[in-house]
């Protein structure tokens, strides 16, 4: 009987240690500036930050803010592997972005060969704002769990 309650006990344990996840985010930012001018990149962190470190509490009565500077915060280590821009200066170019969607099923495929998941997909873009503009980029997190 004491056995079975053993095993019970570190099957337990064992489930629950199992169910324990660790996420992993890179970004990939595609430029949708005319005329080729913007600059597209897969990026990729490679040290980690605490954001409790970096957050503070506001109250009606206590509007202090953290005194953290924003250099604590930036990640100065991280890889940049380069993409290609939407557009040149003949317009939107399918050859680049055919080009683009090769390097990053590399990167996911390279994710997935270390023991990582795609788990989540999330993209948002910020395009021309009206004549003059010339801003844009399409914004791409891979989020990432193992």
């Amino acid at each position: 009987m004491k056995k079975i309650v053993l095993i019970a006990v570190l099957t337990l344990a064992a489930a629950f240690g199992a169910n324990a996840q660790q996420y992993k985010v890179i970004t990939s930012v595609e430029s949708i500036v005319p005329n080729g001018l913007g600059r597209s990149r897969i990026i990729n962190a490679l040290e980690d930050k605490d954001y409790r470190e970096f957050t503070s509490v506001q109250t009606e009565d206590d509007n202090t803010r953290n005194k953290s500077d924003r250099d604590e915060i930036r990640v100065k280590n991280f890889e940049e592997t380069k993409l290609l821009n939407f557009y040149n200066i003949g317009g939107i170019r399918f050859q680049n972005i055919a080009a683009n969607d090769a390097m990053i099923t590399s990167m996911i495929n390279d994710m997935i060969s270390n023991g990582w998941e795609l788990a989540f997909v999330v993209s948002g873009v910020e395009s021309e704002g009206g004549k003059g503009d010339g801003q844009g980029i399409f914004i791409t997190r891979y989020i990432f769990r193992k």
